[in-house]
């Protein structure tokens, strides 16, 4: 039988049902004391004697009957739920929360979150996406994505996107009208699309080559605080946006949208699934690591 931890209800059913000490406690799979015991010290607490016995025999007292009668039924119940859940710990069933960034449920739809949905038919997926980090624990959610570098140190992480990196792009016309900008100064001379943090203030755009960094100032042209917005505006023809290609891979092949300064451009880490400690991970949970997994080995 799968404990469901009321062990002294379940004693006190074992003995009423077998009507021996003895027998519960072989039922059970306890030492006779350990059921003696547990019933003396239900009855201690109740200050109520639930069965009268004697050297050859044991019986419900009129009270203990009542109380037997009013218990059966919800004990009955709780084992129920405890060998079902028991019964088939493999088979995600229930709700998964994941903390993600905005937009970052575009970017996994396919395949990830499609797959996990058609997969697990008895799994509901609940992804709440803001740009602010939060405590995922303290918040309810099973588990958070964020890039690499932002990842609590003291969560595990699982990778869900290869490395990435942030583009400074722009439509044909647009450059065919104000140039190529070659170099970080160049780009005093343009219309930038800018980007509103989530803390107020505006991203700057942080360059590299090599060795030498630089943080872009130039006051953007539009300041706007969504990507989707972002690359809108940039296939409308505004300005230079600096995107990462995530969002922008198809408008590069076909040439809707060209990158500049590419060299100025480096890699960085992809997004990552987080969550708290490896014990008793859900199933639910466990099942799209797992599919994260697969897909990245494709």
């Amino acid at each position: 039988m799968h404990r469901t931890g009321l062990t002294e209800l379940e004693v006190v059913l074992a003995v009423a049902h077998k009507q021996s000490f003895r027998a519960a406690a072989r039922e059970l799979g306890m030492s006779a004391t350990a059921v003696s015991n547990a019933v003396a010290g239900l009855e201690n607490r109740l200050k109520v004697r639930l069965f009268n016995r004697s050297t050859r025999s044991v019986a419900l007292t009129d009270e203990g009957r009542r109380y037997v009668e009013r218990i059966a039924p919800a004990l009955a119940e709780i084992q129920r739920a405890s060998e079902e859940i028991a019964s088939e710990p493999g088979v995600p069933r229930g709700t998964l929360r994941i903390n993600a960034p905005n937009e970052c449920a575009t970017l996994l739809f396919e395949p990830l979150i499609r797959e996990y949905i058609q997969r697990y038919p008895q799994m509901r997926l609940e992804m709440t996406s803001e740009p602010r980090m939060v405590d995922i624990v303290a918040e309810g959610f099973d588990a958070g994505i964020r890039l690499a570098e932002s990842v609590p140190l003291d969560m595990i992480a699982v990778p869900l996107t290869s490395q990435a990196r942030m583009l400074i792009v722009a439509t044909p016309d647009y450059l065919a009208r104000h140039g190529k900008p070659q170099s970080p100064d160049d780009l005093r001379h343009h219309h930038l699309i800018g980007m509103r943090m989530s803390h107020g203030g505006i991203y700057h755009w942080e360059l590299q080559q090599n060795q030498q960094k630089f943080s872009v100032t130039v006051p953007p042209r539009i300041i706007l605080n969504e990507m989707r917005a972002i690359h809108l505006a940039a296939l409308s023809g505004i300005g230079l946006a600096f995107i990462s290609d995530w969002f922008i891979n198809k408008d590069l092949a076909t040439g809707t949208l060209v990158s500049v300064m590419d060299e100025w451009c480096p890699y960085f880490g992809g997004l990552q699934l987080y969550y708290l400690g490896r014990r008793l991970v859900p199933a639910g949970l466990r099942a799209f690591i797992d599919l994260a997994k697969e897909i990245q080995r494709r």
